[in-house]
């Protein structure tokens, strides 16, 4: 037995259409959040990886010159990277350089750079200030 279409049947209904919509709207409102929330932790270890091996390679600069860098700019024309990484608001200029302590400094009369963090007064996904991070 076979089914044939009558004339003028060829096509979905109003409700269908409303249901598959609804569906789409319902796993995108589920999907969006996350995928926010996937970016806001990739920015964030970013951030990580960018303090840590800036903090790092301050270090292994301080070590190697015996005496601190100046500016983070000193690390590029050192040849220690070839630019300085983005802070997490999207620029390099926005990082906050703390200074040697001047009683252990490899120079006493020209102290240095001693660590690196953000600038960003905003809070991360744990609730800290992304500033507090310095490793």
């Amino acid at each position: 037995m076979r089914f044939r279409r009558k004339p003028g049947n060829g096509g979905f209904t109003l409700i269908e259409m409303v249901v598959v919509i609804s569906l789409i709207l319902i796993l995108l409102s589920i999907a969006l959040p996350m995928y926010n929330q996937s970016i806001i932790r990739s920015k964030e270890a970013k951030l990580r990886y960018n303090v840590s091996k800036l903090n790092e390679i301050i270090q292994a600069y301080s070590l190697d010159k015996k005496k601190a860098p100046q500016a983070l700019d000193d690390l590029v024309q050192a040849g220690y990277f070839k630019f300085i990484p983005d802070d997490i608001t999207g620029r390099n200029d926005t990082w906050v350089t703390e200074p040697e302590d001047p009683q252990n400094a490899w120079d006493q009369n020209e102290t240095g750079i001693a660590r690196v963090h953000s600038g960003s007064d905003a809070m991360s996904s744990e609730g800290t200030p992304y500033s507090s991070w310095t490793h």
